[in-house]
């Protein structure tokens, strides 16, 4: 992930870090989790984790943590300071923004102006903080592709032996492919990994950004080898 800007992959708001993938269940919540923990260990970042699947919101739930307000608080007006959102972590470098309580408009806040206003301030408030957002899936909400117009990077996870060729690529068609795009293949087994008829090859596992590739990683491999976070 080229977060510092450096190289030939250089995108606005490139700390804007949109995590998704294409039907519920493949793994995004986490990915988005260990992606947030890898960075916040690095001494000169801090990390936002943005609970952004605001109809199924479990990324909180799973840390551990059990707060009312919200994203959604945020971006309707209900909490006017983000100190008052944001939960601390056991990391020192680690923050979360829980999605907040439940809203009958959560889909129209989410693709609001006040929401892009918001995306806005988190790229730019603290400049070696890192947002990573756990998105609701692309095939199941349309606010997704709405968020990802707002980011500088996109990381779309996939399950092995559960994810389609064919609904990977109608997600991705959903998304502007001139940005960095990031395939993450998840749950991922060596043994199943060649086996005839699967619809994933060695090939497959792991793309980022403009075409490139990488073999994929094992699912139990650490999540910092197969996210470079530099």
């Amino acid at each position: 992930m080229n977060i510092d800007k450096k190289g030939a992959d250089i995108v606005d708001n490139a700390n804007l870090i949109l995590v998704t993938s294409a039907l519920p269940r493949e793994g995004k919540t986490f990915s988005a989790i260990n992606l947030a923990m890898s960075i916040a260990m690095e001494r000169d970042r801090t990390v936002l984790l943005v609970d952004g699947d605001v109809a199924k919101p479990t990324a909180a739930k799973r840390l551990g943590i059990k707060h009312e307000a919200g994203l959604l608080d945020l971006v309707d007006g209900s909490s006017t300071k983000m100190s008052d959102v944001l939960v601390r972590t056991e990391l020192p470098n680690l923050r979360i923004l829980p999605a907040g309580r439940p809203h009958d408009r959560a889909t129209e806040l989410l693709a609001s102006e006040q929401m892009a206003q918001f995306m806005s301030e988190f790229s730019t408030r603290y400049p070696d903080r890192v947002v990573i957002f756990d998105s609701p899936p692309l095939l199941l909400a349309s606010e997704t592709a709405v968020l990802s117009s707002c980011v500088g990077q996109i990381v779309m996870v996939v399950a092995a032996e559960q994810t389609s060729r064919h609904t990977a690529n109608e997600a991705l068609a959903l998304l502007d492919r001139e940005m960095i795009i990031g395939l993450l293949l998840n749950k991922y087994r060596p043994s199943l990994g060649n086996r005839s008829g699967s619809g994933y090859g060695y090939g497959y596992g792991y793309g980022y950004g403009y075409g490139h590739e990488q073999s994929p990683e094992p699912d139990s491999a650490p999540i910092a080898q197969q996210y470079p976070t530099a």
